[in-house]
């Protein structure tokens, strides 16, 4: 079903045209790289490349979301070279409390073992996240330190953003937690990749974070993957973007993919309903929590 998957999405492609525009901030004017752009209530997306510069493949009078981090997200109607301007975000600073340092202690958890790699197509910017909570007996390690992903990569130096979000009231992920552009470039193949947000001094509350991996669709990503039809069996080559994020199976993580404009949620309640069946593949993040 995914080969037929590859085969139907190149059809649909080649049947839309090419709406170019650029992005810009609009209150300096300068361009804003990594936006990520999707075809409202479609699987069609896109990101700017540094210059702010974007192609999506799709036609005109399409309802274009654009969404950036430090950004108000807008939408608007695709016409081709268009220029659009986002509006900065105001994000309220809270108090901060100096405190005398204590002995550092740490611990790394998640549970990313047995991971595995998923060739699917990653043709419009997603996310995957998973939801961390402080276990009982660690609840004096509630600062977050370092964000590990394990990747898979087949450009060699693939860029991705990093993600951290409060649990809002429906359980979803809600206000970003760090305001920051993150971009990280990892190497070639499967790897390990270590971010280190300590400063940022995030407190994890009783209802958890959500942390997630978000692809990009720049050049710098592109490459080419071969995959067969089966009727009539034939080679072709489509489009993709790395990296992507490896995952793990487990059956009680809840965990969230972003696609087309919305959050779907995999809950603990949704999943026990396949236990012994079916596992769900959790995105293979860790985190390390210190005091």
């Amino acid at each position: 079903m995914k080969k037929k998957y590859f085969v139907f999405l190149l059809f649909t492609l080649s049947l839309s045209a090419q709406i170019k525009g650029v992005v810009k901030d609009s209150i300096t004017g300068k361009p804003i790289p990594y936006v990520n752009i999707w075809v409202q209530n479609e699987n069609i997306g896109s990101t700017t490349e540094e210059n702010g510069e974007f192609i999506i493949n799709t036609q005109e009078n399409k309802n274009l979301v654009f969404s950036a981090l430090g950004f108000k997200k807008k939408s608007i109607k695709s016409s081709n070279n268009i220029v659009i301007k986002l509006q900065p975000d105001v994000y309220p600073m809270e108090e901060v409390l100096i405190l005398k340092p204590k002995k550092a202690k740490q611990i790394t958890i998640g549970n990313s073992e047995n991971r595995f790699y998923l060739p699917e197509p990653q043709v419009i910017p997603w996310l995957f996240a998973r939801k961390f909570q402080i276990e009982e007996n660690n609840k004096q390690l509630k600062y977050l330190k370092e964000i590990i992903y394990f990747t898979k990569s087949e450009v060699k130096n693939g860029l991705f953003r990093v993600r951290v979000y409060e649990v809002n009231e429906n359980n979803l992920p809600g206000e970003d937690l760090i305001f920051d552009e993150i971009i990280i470039t990892t190497k070639k193949g499967k790897h390990k990749t270590i971010v280190d947000i300590s400063k940022y001094n995030i407190q994890i509350p009783k209802e958890g974070i959500i942390v997630a991996f978000e692809s990009l669709l720049v050049e710098q990503n592109k490459y080419y993957q071969q995959v067969v039809s089966l009727k009539p069996k034939k080679k072709y080559k489509i489009l993709n973007y790395s990296p992507h994020i490896m995952y793990f199976y487990n059956d009680t993580i809840e965990h969230y993919n972003f696609r087309s404009g919305i959050w779907i949620h995999f809950t603990k309640e949704y999943l026990k309903k396949y236990n012994g069946v079916y596992k769900a593949p959790i995105p293979a993040i860790n985190i390390t929590l210190t005091n």
